[in-house]
């Protein structure tokens, strides 16, 4: 997967490959007729850039504006030029909801929620790879240590010293005050964090 996308190949790079100059010929693998040969290669080349249905193609990477309806894009840019951000997770994909005519394109994410995105942002055609990821289960608890990840051990189990949720008699977070909410081990309230809305006053 392409985070990072180079500038697009030019039109002069293009018309070079197509009308090469006369000083520079192609190099034939056919020693008889070498000029038979390239011209219709050359001619080949052409009938299938003209039949070709970009679009269609998956691994194709263009703007959203150059998009058809319905199609599903994976590695979406969120900024012109900043690289894909979006959809990179392994098995999963967008959809375009309505035509990009406009500046935004609506776009339905994995997750459900459609977001507006701009038309000139770059997307790949296609499904991410790798679909059963999500799917694969691990044999034993060393597996998880061997991908990096640290155990984890949850609050009600540790020392008071160590975490708010420590210590009493078995597994109560309230550590000797009853109705406590749940909080990080520095203490901050973990579920809905802290309230910031003023109070409503009353007349």
């Amino acid at each position: 997967m392409a985070l990072w996308r180079g500038r697009t190949a030019s039109w002069n790079l293009f018309n070079r490959l197509l009308h090469p100059p006369s000083h520079v010929p192609y190099r034939s693998l056919s020693s008889v007729a070498p000029d038979v040969y390239n011209q219709s290669m050359i001619e080949n080349m052409k009938r299938d850039l003209l039949n070709l249905d970009i679009n269609s193609q998956i691994g194709s990477c263009m703007p959203l504006a150059s998009m058809r309806i319905g199609t599903f894009i994976q590695n979406i840019e969120a900024n012109p030029g900043h690289g894909g951000k979006l959809v990179r997770a392994a098995g999963i994909s967008a959809k375009i909801l309505k035509e990009p005519k406009s500046r935004y394109c609506l776009i339905r994410l994995p997750s459900g929620v459609e977001k507006l995105i701009d038309s000139r942002c770059r997307a790949t055609v296609g499904t991410v790879s790798n679909p059963s990821h999500g799917a694969k289960k691990l044999s034993k608890a060393g597996q998880s240590q061997w991908l990096g990840r640290r155990p984890t051990v949850s609050g009600v189990a540790i020392n008071p010293i160590d975490h708010p949720h420590g210590g009493g008699e078995g597994r109560s977070k309230s550590s000797g005050s009853y109705g406590k909410t749940s909080c990080t081990p520095w203490g901050k309230p973990c579920k809905c964090g802290y309230k910031t809305a003023k109070s409503k006053r009353r007349n």
